[in-house]
This record gives C-alpha cells, sequence and structure tokens, in this order.
C-alpha cells in the first residue's frame, strides 16, 4: 500500500507540474525580435566585481564590442578585489571607444550585501556620467554578452513598455557533474519561477535573473532603488519582484545572447553556488525545509524507488505507476535538455540531480545554523 500511493502522488504531481504552472517545463521564453526604437536611448552597464581576474577582461571587452547604435557606457565598481580585477578591466577597455569607468565601491554599510552595495554605486556613478540614461543594464562579471544582445533588449523593452527585461545566461554545462547538474539547475529554477507566469502582468509570480537584468531606470527609482533591496542574497529575484509593481516584466532563457564564464565542470563549484541562497528561499525555516526534502522525495524519487524495488516490493501495480511518473519528470526536463544539447535519455537521471540538489539545501541549512549563511567571496550574511 505504501508504494502504490508514494507512486500514485509522485505520478499526480508531475501530471499537474505538466498542465499547470504556466507549463514553464517547455522553456520556450526567449529574446524575441522587436522593432527598432527608432531614437535609440542612452544606456549604462553596472557591473559589480570581487576578484574576477579570470574572467572580468573577456567581459569588458564583450561590452565594449556592443552594436548598440545609442550612446552606452559601463561601470565596473570594484569591490575591494585583492587580484588585480580593476587593472584588468581598465587595460580591457584602453582603445574600444567605448565609456568605460572603473570606480572603488564604498566601505560596507550595516544591513547591506556586498553585491548590493556596489550596485547602489553604480548605479549612482551611471546618474552623473549619463543623467538622461533611461535603461540601467545590471550584469555580472562573469557573463559575455554576444555584440547584438543589448540592442535586442533595449528594442524589446521600448516596444512593450517594460520595466525589466532578464535574461537567464547560458550557463557552463561541460564534464560530468555540469552536464547533469546545471540542465537541472536551469529546470529547477523555471519550476521555481515559471517564466511565463513571471511574464504574465495578471499573474503575482514574479523573477529575474541577476546575470542580464536590463532595468528601467524610472522604474528602479519609483520603487525605492537598490536601497529597497540592500539586504536580500537573493538580489536578482528580489529586484524583479520590486519592478514588477512598477509594471510588466519579461524573463527569458539565453542562448547565445548571454554566457557565464564560470566553470562548473566541478561538484564543489555547482554545490557552493547553490548551497549559498538554498536555506535564503526557504526563509531560514527548519519546518518549511522539512517539507522540501519530503516533497523533493516524493516529486523525484518515490516514482523511481517503486520501479528498482519492485522485485523486492512485490507491488507491481505501484511499479507501473513509477514509471508513469519517472517518465513524465523525463518528458517534463526534455525541452531544458535539448536547450543544453544533452541526450534525451538523461531525462531519467533528473532523480539524480533532485538528490543531489536536496543534498545542497541541507548543506545551505547547516551552514547557516553555524553562522556561515550565504558565504560567498569571503563575505558571510548569517
Amino acid at each position: 500500500m505504501f508504494w502504490t500511493i508514494a507512486a500514485a502522488l509522485s505520478a499526480a504531481i508531475w501530471a499537474g507540474l505538466l498542465l499547470a504552472r504556466g507549463r514553464f517545463w517547455r522553456a520556450d521564453q526567449r529574446l524575441p525580435d522587436a522593432p527598432d526604437p527608432g531614437n535609440w536611448p542612452d544606456v549604462v552597464a553596472v557591473i559589480p566585481a570581487r576578484d574576477e581576474a579570470e574572467s572580468i577582461a573577456e567581459v569588458v571587452a564583450a561590452h565594449a564590442a556592443t552594436d548598440y547604435p545609442g550612446r552606452f557606457a559601463l561601470v565596473v565598481v570594484d569591490d575591494a578585489s585583492s587580484d588585480g580585477t580593476p587593472d584588468l578591466a581598465r587595460a580591457a577597455a584602453a582603445g574600444s571607444g567605448r565609456e568605460v569607468h572603473v570606480i572603488a565601491a564604498p566601505d560596507l554599510p550595516a544591513g547591506w550585501t556586498g553585491k548590493l552595495n556596489a550596485v547602489a554605486a553604480g548605479v549612482r556613478a551611471a546618474g552623473e556620467i549619463a543623467p538622461e540614461a533611461r535603461w540601467l543594464l545590471l550584469t555580472d562579471a562573469d557573463i559575455r554578452h554576444a555584440p547584438g544582445t543589448l540592442r535586442r533588449l533595449v528594442a524589446l523593452g521600448e516596444a512593450r513598455g517594460l520595466t525589466l527585461v532578464s535574461l537567464m545566461a547560458r550557463l557552463d554545462a561541460r564534464g560530468l557533474w555540469g552536464g547533469l547538474l546545471i540542465p537541472a539547475f536551469v529546470f529547477f529554477f523555471q519550476k521555481l519561477y515559471p517564466f511565463p507566469l513571471v511574464n504574465d502582468p495578471r499573474s503575482r509570480v514574479f523573477g529575474a535573473a541577476g546575470g542580464c537584468m536590463l532595468v528601467r531606470r524610472a522604474a528602479l527609482e519609483a520603487g525605492g532603488g537598490i536601497a529597497a533591496i540592500r539586504d536580500r542574497v537573493i538580489d536578482d529575484c528580489a529586484l524583479g519582484g520590486l519592478l514588477k509593481r512598477q509594471g510588466t516584466v519579461w524573463l527569458g532563457l539565453a542562448d547565445r545572447e548571454a554566457v557565464s564564464l564560470r566553470d562548473n565542470r566541478a561538484l564543489s563549484s555547482i554545490w557552493s553556488m547553490v548551497a549559498r541562497t538554498a536555506y535564503t528561499q526557504l526563509r531560514h525555516s527548519p519546518l518549511l525545509l522539512a517539507g522540501t526534502v519530503l516533497g523533493m522525495a516524493l516529486t523525484y524519487l518515490a516514482g523511481p524507488l517503486a520501479v528498482l524495488l519492485a522485485p523486492f516490493h512485490g507491488n507491481w501495480p505501484a511499479a507501473l505507476l513509477g514509471a508513469l511518473a519517472w517518465s513524465l519528470m523525463a518528458l517534463a526536463w526534455a525541452p531544458t535538455l535539448r536547450l543544453y544539447a544533452r541526450p534525451l535519455w538523461q531525462g531519467f537521471l533528473l532523480p539524480v540531480a533532485g538528490l543531489l540538489y536536496t543534498g545542497m539545501t541541507i548543506s545551505s541549512a547547516i551552514a547557516h545554523w553555524k553562522g556561515r549563511g550565504g558565504r560567498w567571496k569571503g563575505r558571510s550574511y548569517p
């Protein structure tokens, strides 16, 4: 009876996920082409950077090579780097013909995260550099933008009157661990923040992807500016919520428009990325943690276990229900696997990825309990 109930519930969950939550699993929210606005508005990009020597030069050079027809300036905010990040940014900008400003972040005030303190400094500098700039491109120091990305983002924002245009950058999915866990990460992110619902002005669901966020400056100011989210560790989605309260937002998946340079081949790299914010996502609640672990087990493990353990429990109807649940989850993952050029048979490995991400979530909670929550780049936000 146990296996019948567990497998039936798992199959029902997957049927519901396929039919509800905006059908997030289709992974079909891609950056559309929009008509040129005619008069291209000024744009300033803001990049907070802390010890980003491995990627900052390539990122700055890519921004400098943009084909954006209007005025474009770039502000790199060095957040007390110890690896020569600001010098590398200046060298990459030399002779590019674009405005590139490298400034230092102010001392970290109480109640602020380091990244948002740097972003706020960059936004203030943008106001001085280009007072008429209509858009701010908030991006990361490890995200390489294609030459036409900014032009397409602005065209969409202008055509639809959006307050935010955001792309989830294409992540590095090389190697054993990257190939398994990164497409699963992208799938889980879409499930948590269903892109079609984020993009629906009638829905209260909000979200954004911090690697690429084109923000309408007036909407940001109307929402209270960066100071309104100054203590948020999951700052991109917090900003998405703030800007959706000001108007309509759009969130999509990047192919080559924005590419992350972060190396995800090591399990430890992915583990630290997820564990940094997983327990924050659960609002530091032990009850929500317990519910999440139970929910992950029921959603991702019950079906496969009902199949694999059938010779031992002998409940073949439960095994059939488990096979149905397992097949539905593989079907749901398929569009994201195609996006990352992964074989479709990998869909049946989603339970393995789910088990590992559950472990990362538990690890995140343990770090919080030890006073090391949100640890990143030498800082911790317990």
